[in-house]
C-alpha cells in the first residue's frame, strides 16, 4: 500500500510540474507571435489565425495529453514533454533575443 500512495504522489508532483511546464510554454509561445520576428512570416496563415489562436490551442492539447498520460500511469510523457519544453524555451530564447 505503501508503495501505491508514493507512486500516487509522485504521479501528482508530476502533473504539477507539467501543468508549470505549460505555463511556461503558453507564455513564451505568445512572446514569439507577438515578437514580430520574420520569420513568422514564413508561417501558413491559419497557424497566425485569431493571434495565434490555432497554435494556442495545439499548445494546449499537448499540454493537455501530456498531463492525462502522467496522471494514469505513463510518467515517460513527462520526461517528453520537459524535453519538448526545454526545446521551447531554447528557441524562444533564440527568436526573442535576435540570435536567429
Amino acid at each position: 500500500m505503501a508503495i501505491c500512495e508514493r507512486l500516487s504522489y509522485l504521479g501528482g508532483m508530476l502533473v504539477i510540474v507539467l501543468f508549470l511546464l505549460g505555463i511556461g510554454n503558453f507564455a513564451v509561445h505568445k512572446a514569439v507571435l507577438e515578437s514580430g520576428h520574420p520569420m513568422l512570416d514564413a508561417l501558413p496563415a491559419f497557424y497566425k489565425s485569431g493571434g495565434g489562436r490555432v497554435s494556442l490551442g495545439f499548445e494546449f492539447v499537448l499540454l493537455l495529453v501530456a498531463m492525462l498520460l502522467a496522471a494514469n500511469g505513463f510518467p515517460g510523457m513527462g520526461v517528453a514533454y520537459g524535453i519538448y519544453s526545454l526545446f521551447n524555451f531554447g528557441t524562444a530564447w533564440l527568436v526573442l533575443t535576435g540570435r536567429i
